[in-house]
């Protein structure tokens, strides 16, 4: 059972560099920690689309001579965690394809709330679906015929779509940023040389040595060609920001750089919070590697209390062959996570992780603190308790499976046999990050969803499409059995 809810998706893209598909290769690497299902590249050389997609993770897929068969100076390409659509090399992105105007390829991060919806009435208009991730909607929707130019018809398109989203979308000729008018996801702007790129998250600029120029910003799109970059307001009317949080958490690299934020300062400054919002006596405060780390550090700083690394992460963790309850106890969480005991044995510990989803890594990592000797194990989270889903592209569960949702303080407390557990308070997360409460998204913890969605409506038509599906089956079996009569 995993300990963090997973993450969403990395896009890169590159417009007007001989070395395109090397770049985004190392921009995908700079970017796997979004995503570690399947990754692929895809390359324009003006004339035709070449593309290259696998399971797995960026240094398993890419190698020097499928780089090289990825020719052109423009490319797109996306890491993946699969949000919505099951984890298939048919949903592996770019998804591309072949329109009236020509190639399209796109890469997409986060989740469409309107997506069921969208993908029934193209349905009903004779679309036919290739994959089943929200992300071939918007492709169909670009690939739609339009006496409006190509630039109306994109802003038209890109309003038809709710939710979260980044994308990066790629024509023969044209390389186009569009972030949601929210601005849930994150999307920059950088330059190597001449050459403009766009990705997720700036640690992707840093590693190919590409100065950040901005943001995108929220419901805008960015259209790069060889006359240059242009902007278009997709959204005129102003909309409410709502940035998610949780990057800051736990999803952002510690060294990439958010609204001019650094993730390291932020989730440090959490450390610092929750000391201030949660003073405790004890002899040593240890992370829960990696996403604890900062914030630990930050309670150090604050508190005074020494740190230490009790806690040594395995990096090369691979799939477990054997029952682990018949070999040692709680194999899964030491098998990520191997305790140095010497360094708690007989002290007041503070651990510090950055959340409590389902509780159980918590509770078996508290009981390996106290077998190792530990006098105490007090337990604090650097941001609120998860109450809520979430719809908007992260891997948390429905409410019945959330912690917080279903069980009050002390009985967490309890459950995971901590002396004590403290969470940061949504205001402290808040100053933490330097930034107005109005620009983020906190549904997960307020329950408050900036772009409204219908999980009755979703069901009925997802049940309805099950259905004409089961029905479909059932006449081709039933054809088969007549032909074998006859």
């Amino acid at each position: 059972m995993q300990s963090h809810p997973k993450h969403y998706c990395g896009v890169f893209g590159i417009y007007g560099h001989p070395n395109a598909a090397e770049l985004t290769y190392y921009g995908l690497y700079a970017l796997q920690h979004r995503g570690q299902e399947s990754a692929g590249i895809v390359t324009s050389d003006g004339r035709n689309f070449h593309e290259y997609k696998r399971m797995g993770l960026v240094s398993q897929i890419f190698n020097g001579d499928v780089l090289h068969g990825l020719i052109g100076s423009m490319a797109i390409g996306h890491t993946r965690y699969s949000t919505t659509g099951s984890s298939h090399l048919r949903n592996a992105q770019p998804l591309t394809g072949d329109s009236k105007r020509g190639q399209i390829a796109i890469a997409h991060n986060g989740n469409l709330t309107n997506a069921s919806q969208l993908r029934e009435e193209l349905e009903d208009q004779g679309s036919i679906f290739q994959t089943t991730v929200d992300s071939e909607i918007v492709l169909h929707l670009l690939a739609r015929p339009s006496t409006e130019g190509n630039e109306n018809s994109l802003i038209q398109a890109i309003r038809r779509i709710e939710g979260a989203y980044s994308l990066v979308i790629m024509t023969e000729q044209e390389l186009i940023g569009v972030r949601d008018p929210h601005g849930f996801r994150p999307l920059c702007l950088g330059k190597v040389g001449d050459a403009y790129v766009l990705a997720s998250e700036t640690c992707a600029l840093d590693l190919i040595s590409a100065k950040y120029v901005r943001d995108i910003e929220p419901g805008e799109i960015v259209i790069i060609d060889k006359n240059g970059l242009r902007s278009l307001q997709a959204f005129p009317e102003h909309s409410k920001r709502a940035f998610c949080i949780f990057e800051y958490v736990y999803f952002a690299r510690p060294d990439s750089n958010i609204a001019n934020r650094n993730v390291y300062k932020v989730r440090v400054e959490m450390g610092r919070e929750l000391a201030r919002e949660h003073p405790i006596k004890a002899d040593v405060v240890i992370p829960v590697p990696d996403s604890g780390n900062c914030a630990a550090l930050g309670y150090s700083l604050e508190s005074g209390i020494p740190f230490e690394m009790a806690f040594i992460r395995n990096h090369y963790v691979g799939r477990s062959f054997l029952q682990p309850s018949q070999l040692v106890r709680d194999f899964d969480v030491r098998v990520k996570l191997n305790l140095i005991g010497e360094l708690v044995k007989g002290k007041r510990v503070i651990v510090v992780d950055d959340s409590i989803v389902r509780g159980t890594t918590c509770k078996a990592r508290v009981n390996n603190l106290k077998e190792a000797g530990a006098k105490e194990v007090h337990v604090l989270v650097s941001c609120p308790p998860h109450m809520n889903p979430c719809v908007y592209g992260i891997d948390f569960p429905d409410r019945s499976k959330l912690m917080a949702a279903n069980h009050s303080h002390d009985e967490i407390r309890r459950y995971i046999n901590a002396d004590s557990l403290g969470y940061l308070s949504p205001d402290g997360l808040v100053r933490a990050t330097g930034l107005p409460k109005d620009n983020f998204c906190m549904a997960c913890y307020d329950g408050k969803y900036p772009v409204a969605f219908d999980p009755a409506v979703d069901k009925e038509i997802i049940e309805r499409r099950r259905h004409r599906v089961e029905g479909l089956v059932e006449g081709i079996e039933k054809e088969q059995k007549q032909i074998k009569l006859l």
